[in-house]
């Protein structure tokens, strides 16, 4: 885990890896005691259980048996303070200032993701661009830091990221909630122009961090281990950033209003 400054050397080749893959794979940012905390927090809210009283988004089943089909869970910050501190922690924040240059950074969304370890084929996200289910509601600078709360090896269903692809523009050929991965490579193809394909695994250990451009491609295949992969989708604004004129908060399903600093907590702000 890291937890000193970020040089302006680190800082110039994570930036410039960023703007050139779409993608970074940041050092363990997460420290093993909040970790801990958390695990506790999401069996939690997994069973229907919610501190702070505020249920995530979205009608939520009664939990009592292992996942047999992957889990997503919208907005659980809202329920669990500990989970709030996780998506929050200002690790996050100042990593994510130095690959985008912002000068605040705020989470407007998170997903909490639980694939569970089942047979090939079976629980995979399609790939997709983030900016495919944002763009009705929001514009400017938004990405997605990913956290690892399990070990995420080679055979848990690692992201996989395609370097590159955020500079092939918005094509609305991708599907988070398919599974025929190979199908949606070749659309994707397609629509791109583009015949190369490279995958690059986010492989990471607890408290490990990824983060990616809102028009990267990304997607996962099965969870193949003995294990479920555990996992947090946060999503972030920078001041560069806004609702799209005429659109509602309330209206976007998956947003949280900015000025709530409970749902939309800034992890990070530029001083001095």
């Amino acid at each position: 885990m890291t937890t000193s400054p970020i040089s302006e050397s680190e800082q110039r080749a994570a930036a410039a890896q960023y703007d050139r893959d779409g993608f970074f794979l940041a050092p363990p940012l997460i420290p093993a005691e909040l970790l801990a905390r958390v695990r506790a927090s999401i069996a939690a809210v997994y069973a229907g259980k919610y501190e702070t009283g505020i249920p995530p988004i979205g009608q939520q089943p009664k939990r009592t048996q292992p996942p047999t089909t992957l889990v997503k869970i919208d907005n659980s910050h809202r329920s669990d303070r500990t989970i709030l501190e996780l998506v929050s922690h200002p690790a996050i924040g100042r990593w994510a200032a130095a690959l985008t240059s912002a000068k605040m950074v705020q989470v407007f969304a998170t997903q909490l993701l639980i694939k569970p370890p089942l047979p090939e084929g079976q629980v995979s996200v399609g790939w997709h661009q983030d900016m495919e289910y944002w763009e009705p509601s929001l514009e400017g600078n938004l990405f997605t830091a990913w956290v690892a709360i399990s070990d995420v090896t080679a055979d848990s269903g690692p992201m996989r990221f395609v370097p590159g692809s955020h500079h092939w523009g918005l094509l609305n050929s991708g599907d988070f909630f398919s599974s025929n991965l190979d199908a949606l490579k070749k659309r994707i193809q397609e629509k791109s122009d583009r015949d190369a394909w490279q995958e690059v695994p986010a492989v990471l250990p607890p408290g490990g961090v990824s983060f990616h451009h809102n028009l990267t491609v990304h997607g996962s295949g099965p969870n193949l281990s003995t294990t479920p992969r555990v996992s947090f989708a946060i999503h972030l604004r920078t001041e560069n950033s806004r609702v799209r004129e005429g659109v509602k908060w309330q209206d976007a399903g998956f947003l949280n209003d900015f000025t709530d600093l409970q749902g939309s907590p800034i992890c990070y702000r530029e001083t001095g």
